[in-house]
């Protein structure tokens, strides 16, 4: 389980991105996402580096 600092995120569809781009990194990670905090919540195996990546590709910014 890790958990990620996304900046950027301001509405619903913010959260769907973000969904979708960690569904896309690893397809059996389950995601929780506190919009009003900007904490994103992956239960995965995969690496930390995986998950920044795709939602930076996306636009976001994620803090370390």
């Amino acid at each position: 389980m890790l958990t990620l600092d996304v900046e950027g995120m301001t509405c619903m569809g913010c959260v769907r991105t973000v969904e979708k781009v960690v569904g896309q990194a690893d397809p059996a990670a389950k995601v929780a996402i506190d919009l009003a905090s900007g904490k994103v919540t992956i239960d995965t195996a995969a690496e930390r580096g995986v998950f920044v990546k795709a939602i930076e590709t996306a636009g976001f910014d994620v803090r370390a």
